[in-house]
């Protein structure tokens, strides 16, 4: 099987700390899995661009950054990283009216 094979089986944030071989707090992990993951998500998102060519050079970087999505919320919580758009909810909005906007 091919590296990219191997991850459409993984499921869960344990799943993909265990196949690369990552060392995890099961608390941490089990608080902010969904977190974790999705910040992976974006991670890779925004690299898509750069990654290198071959499954183990591929392979090193998505652990890198799957450890680093991890290491996110070891040294800090959902609510501070604030990965899901429901933490911004709550944030104050700014809205721009020019003034001959007021006048119609």
């Amino acid at each position: 099987m091919s590296f990219e094979n191997d991850l459409e089986h993984l499921e869960s944030a344990e799943e993909f700390l265990d196949y690369f071989e990552l060392e995890y707090d099961t608390r941490i992990v089990q608080v902010n899995r969904l977190h974790i993951l999705q910040r992976y998500h974006d991670y890779l998102a925004k690299g898509k661009d750069a990654l290198p060519e071959g499954d183990e050079a591929k392979r090193e970087v998505y652990k890198r950054l799957l450890e680093r999505a991890y290491q996110d919320f070891v040294d800090s919580d959902a609510q501070t990283e604030k990965v899901f758009k429901v933490f911004h909810m709550h944030e104050p909005q700014t809205t721009f009216v020019p003034i001959d906007g007021l006048l119609k």
